[in-house]
Formats: C-alpha cells, structure tokens, sequence
C-alpha cells in the first residue's frame, strides 16, 4: 500500500535575516551624502518594524532601501503590512511596520479554499498559523505548491516538512 506524503504550508519571516537587511540599510544610509545629519533609524520591536525618518521623502527613501536589501536576502515583503506614517518626536515621522508571522485564519480559508477546488486528491488541514497537505502523490502536492505559488495571496508561503 502507497504511504500518505504530505508538508506544511507556513508563512514566516526569518528574524536573523531581516536585522542582517536592517543592519545593511542603516550602513547605507550612514554612507549617503542625502542623509548626513539625518534622524533615521530602524528598529524591531516584538512583531513590528519602527522606522523614524525626518520627513516623508527620507522615509520613503529608507523603505525603498530596506525593501532592496530584503528582496537580496529572500524575505518576502509581502509580508510587511505598513501602518500609517504619524509625527514623531523632534519633527521627525515614523511608520510601524507589521510583521505578518503565520497564516491569519483569512487566509488559511482562502488556501483550503484553493486546494479544495483544484480537485487533486489531496486533504489540506489547518494546525494553529500553518496548514499541513497530505496526499498519496508526491505529484499531487507539487501541484498543491506550484498552485498556490501562482495563487493571489496577501502573504509570501514556504512549504517546509515535504515528506
């Protein structure tokens, strides 16, 4: 008899890559002439990323930065969720960027939805904030993935555990 094969579908952001892109943005903008005597900074606190600029075009700039050194290290900034820029101190602004962890239970539907209507033989199973497909044909799940890689979702997708 044929073994079930299955993996997991998860939504992560790698926490050691992303200070490596802060860490790589904050020496960028220390280097650039447009930025000399700038309040910028960049921080992570708990699931949000803080970003304090002088004004809006400096933040803009330093997002734009931010997001380049991301895509490089393979982090997926769908997965940032952009509050609204609010004033801060000394005349400064900043934006709080959320850091989506986890399949939110919208979009874990919005998947088993997916799946379901692919009519491959395949049972896909929501567990906390990721999302396990099992299957008898390795093929099947394969399909399962490429689907949802081409799927319009609000969040970036790994699939981890393929067995």
């Amino acid at each position: 008899m044929a073994s079930e094969s299955s993996f997991d579908i998860v939504s992560k952001m790698d926490m050691q890559e992303l200070t490596n892109a802060i860490d790589q943005t904050e020496r960028e903008i220390a280097n650039r002439f447009d930025f000399k005597g700038s309040k910028t900074e960049l921080k992570v606190e708990k699931d949000e990323l803080v970003v304090v600029s002088d004004d809006d075009y400096k933040l803009g700039a330093v997002i734009d930065i931010l997001q380049s050194k991301m895509i490089k290290r393979g982090l997926p900034i769908k997965n940032l969720d952009y509050g609204k820029v609010e004033p801060a101190s000394l005349g400064t602004v900043r934006q709080r960027i959320k850091l989506k962890q986890g399949i939110d239970a919208e979009n874990a539907k919005k998947i088993n939805v997916m799946i379901r209507d692919s009519k491959l033989k395949v049972k896909s199973q929501i567990q906390g904030d990721q999302i396990r497909v099992t299957g008898k044909s390795k093929d099947d799940l394969q399909q399962v993935m490429q689907m949802l890689r081409k799927g319009d979702l609000s969040l970036d997708l790994q699939f981890t555990n393929f067995k």
